[in-house]
C-alpha cells in the first residue's frame, strides 16, 4: 500500500525508468560482485565501491551524500513504499534489483537484516579535505588501529561526543571493511573522517596549532589534571604496542587514566571514551 499518490508514481516511475530486475541466482554476477566487495580490501581498493547494509546505515550514508551505485532488496523484509521514500529528494537515483530469499541469505552479512544491502561509492579521508568549523577543536587520533570492532566503537564514542574529527594515523584496516561498518552502527558515516601517515597527521596537527595529548604510561599525569578546553587531540595506540615513539615524542603531555586494580590497561575504545567525555565535561563549563 502506498501512502500517497506521489509515492505511487514515483514508484512506478523508478520501475520503468530502471525496470527493477529481479535476482533469483547465486550465479548472478551481481551477487558475485557484492560477495567480492564484503570480502576482500583489495576489490574494494580496486573499484572503488563497498558494501553497506542495514536502513538506519543506508539512511545516515545518503545523509552524509554518497552516491548509491545498487540498491538490493528483499521484499518480505522491506516494502517498495520504504524503499521508495528512502530517496525522497533525490535527484540521482541508483540501480533497483529484488532478490529472492536465497540471494539474500547469501549476500546478508548480519545475522539480524532488514531487507536492504547496497553498493556504495567510497569517498576520499584524506587530510587535506578535512575542515574543522572551531578554532577549538576536539580531536580523537588512533594510531594503528586493527581490530574491526575497536574502530567501530571508536567511531560510536565519537558521534556521542560530536568530535570535531577522528584521525586515523598509519591505518591498518580498511575503513569500508563491514566489521566496521557493522559494529560502528553507521557512524562511519556520521563522523567527519580522515587518515593518514603519523608524520602527516602530526603535521596537520601542528599547521592547525592543536595540542597533542597522547594516551601513555611514561612520563604522563592524571587526565582529570588536563586543560582540554583549547585545541586538542587525544591519541590513542594499540592495546598491544601502545603509541609510536614518534607520537611521545611530539606530546604536549602524556595523560593516562589510573588503575585500582590488578590491570594497567583498558580497551582502547574504553579508555578513549573516557578521556573523550572529560574533554566534554570541561568544555560544558565555558
Amino acid at each position: 500500500m502506498f501512502h500517497s499518490k506521489s509515492q505511487q508514481i514515483r514508484f512506478i516511475y523508478i520501475c520503468r525508468m530502471y525496470e527493477i530486475k529481479q535476482i533469483t541466482s547465486v550465479q548472478n554476477p551481481l551477487v558475485k560482485k557484492i560477495c567480492s566487495l564484503q570480502e576482500k580490501s583489495r576489490e574494494r581498493k580496486k573499484t572503488g565501491l563497498f558494501v553497506l547494509e542495514g536502513i538506519r546505515e543506508l539512511k545516515l550514508a545518503l545523509k552524509a551524500k554518497y552516491t548509491i551505485e545498487t540498491i538490493f532488496f528483499q521484499s518480505d523484509f522491506v516494502s517498495e513504499t520504504q524503499l521508495t521514500s528512502f530517496f525522497d529528494g533525490t535527484e540521482t537515483l541508483p540501480q533497483f534489483a529484488g532478490v529472492s530469499k536465497g540471494v539474500y541469505q547469501k549476500i546478508a552479512y548480519r545475522e539480524s537484516t532488514e531487507g536492504i544491502i547496497a553498493i556504495v561509492n567510497a569517498t576520499s579521508h584524506t587530510l587535506t579535505n578535512l575542515k574543522l568549523s572551531t578554532k577549538k577543536p576536539l580531536i580523537l587520533v588512533a594510531e594503528a588501529p586493527e581490530k574491526p570492532g575497536n574502530i567501530g566503537a571508536l567511531l560510536r564514542t565519537a558521534d556521542a561526543a560530536k568530535l570535531d574529527a577522528v584521525i586515523i594515523a598509519n591505518p591498518r584496516t580498511d575503513l569500508y571493511n563491514p566489521n566496521i561498518i557493522r559494529s560502528s552502527v553507521g557512524c562511519l558515516f556520521t563522523n567527519q573522517l580522515a587518515t593518514g601517515t603519523t608524520d602527516e597527521v602530526l603535521q596537520f596537527l601542528k599547521k592547525n596549532e592543536i595540542q597533542v595529548y597522547c594516551a601513555a604510561l611514561s612520563a604522563s599525569v592524571s587526565y582529570v589534571t588536563v586543560d582540554f578546553t583549547g585545541p586538542s587531540a587525544i591519541v590513542v595506540g594499540t592495546e598491544s604496542t601502545g603509541l609510536s615513539d614518534t607520537w611521545l615524542k611530539n606530546s604536549n603531555q602524556n595523560v593516562l587514566i589510573p588503575m585500582q586494580g590488578e590491570i594497567d590497561s583498558m580497551n582502547v575504545s574504553v579508555s578513549a571514551a573516557i578521556l573523550i567525555f572529560e574533554g566534554k565535561r570541561q568544555r560544558s563549563f565555558q
